[in-house]
């Protein structure tokens, strides 16, 4: 029997970067993709997909699409990234974020079905967004979800929650608690997989990955993140801005430690009751970032600006110790190391294209 391996939104930066595991443990791994322009600048098969994986271009939100792919393919195992991800456009294009990410999803449910298509496995590439602000401490030790920040607290610079601090993300402990629309569909894709896949007997493995970045990252779409964002400014030799007081946390992850993660879940896992937490495991300020970005390309040193953005969470990293246990995996690359070798690729793109 014939193995296949089908990745949605197979195209983009971490479908590529699994494909090349990918094609070595199955006998077809098929990339379907719609080719966004918003993300793909070019209208045609990305060269980081690994040449021996096939290229179906299609669209997840349309059962025409979705008949006629599945017709003729019976994946073994879906990997479903397709997605709309930028947070703060999700609150001007909600009804867009909703299509792709919740009925893009039913419309792959109901076409499996329909086609009798059943896989053995479906991972799903989540968000760590889905815990919004998540979980809080005061000094005696009790914790609260104190909820999203609001606009008025961000206009008058209250960036954190008076007398709180923010806890690591962790499935097992904390809630989800969606801040902004596109992490509002993010749970919902975790919701209605879990849902169907009981019922249907397919196993269902979800992963919330952190802020993933890293050589084959869009460098058109503006929503892409503040690592190549950042990359940009410091390399046209100008200051990077900061918003908020330059403390806003993250947890930035390689692509290759996001692949590996995610390619063990593919050949290892069966359903996880506590979704795979993925990051580096460590705070970094959005700060620190910058000033890393700053030295390498010898640019000024960055500015706090005091802006902000509707929906954006104050912290956010995890705890990933069951992840790595589970899978088999560990991080390898250090934030500094890997936004080094970010900003190298960046610098080979530009003289590709000079």
């Amino acid at each position: 029997m014939v193995s296949t391996c089908l990745i949605t939104g197979g195209a983009g930066f971490i479908g590529c970067a699994i494909s090349h595991d990918l094609v070595n443990r199955f006998d077809r791994v098929i990339a379907f993709d719609s080719l966004l322009p918003q993300v793909h600048a070019r209208q045609e098969r990305p060269e980081d997909l690994d040449p021996r994986a096939e290229f179906v271009k299609g669209d997840v939100t349309k059962a025409e699409d979705w008949d006629a792919l599945l017709c003729e393919v019976k994946p073994t195992v879906i990997v479903h990234l397709a997605a709309e991800t930028g947070t703060g456009q999700s609150l001007m294009n909600s009804t867009m974020h909703a299509m792709v990410n919740v009925v893009g999803t039913t419309q792959m449910l109901d076409a499996l079905v329909r086609n009798e298509a059943m896989p053995k496995k479906i991972v799903l590439a989540s968000s760590r967004a889905v815990y919004g602000e998540g979980l809080w401490m005061d000094a005696q030790g009790n914790t609260s979800y104190p909820g999203g920040r609001t606009h008025a607290m961000l206009q008058d610079a209250t960036w954190d929650f008076p007398g709180l601090k923010p806890c690591p993300q962790n499935s097992a402990r904390v809630e989800p608690s969606p801040s902004n629309v596109y992490a509002s569909t993010k749970l919902a894709q975790e919701n209605l997989l879990t849902s169907w896949g009981g019922s249907m007997g397919v196993d269902i493995v979800r992963f919330r990955l952190q802020n993933v970045y890293g050589p084959g990252q869009s460098l058109t779409n503006p929503y892409t993140g503040i690592v190549s964002l950042f990359a940009r400014v410091a390399k046209a030799g100008e200051s990077i801005p900061v918003y908020e007081d330059g403390d806003i946390v993250r947890d930035f992850v390689f692509i290759t430690d996001v692949a590996a993660a995610i390619v063990a879940g593919v050949l290892t896992s069966g359903t996880n009751e506590h979704a795979y937490d993925i990051g580096l495991g460590e705070r970094t300020t959005i700060l620190q970032v910058a000033h890393i970005m700053a030295k390498h390309y010898g640019a000024p040193e960055p500015h706090i600006n005091g802006q902000f953005r509707d929906g954006d969470v104050r912290a956010a990293w995890a705890t990933i110790d069951a992840s790595k246990e589970a899978l088999g995996w560990e991080p390898k690359v250090s934030v500094e190391e890997g936004i080094n070798r970010l900003c190298d690729w960046i610098d080979a793109e530009a003289e590709k294209s000079a």
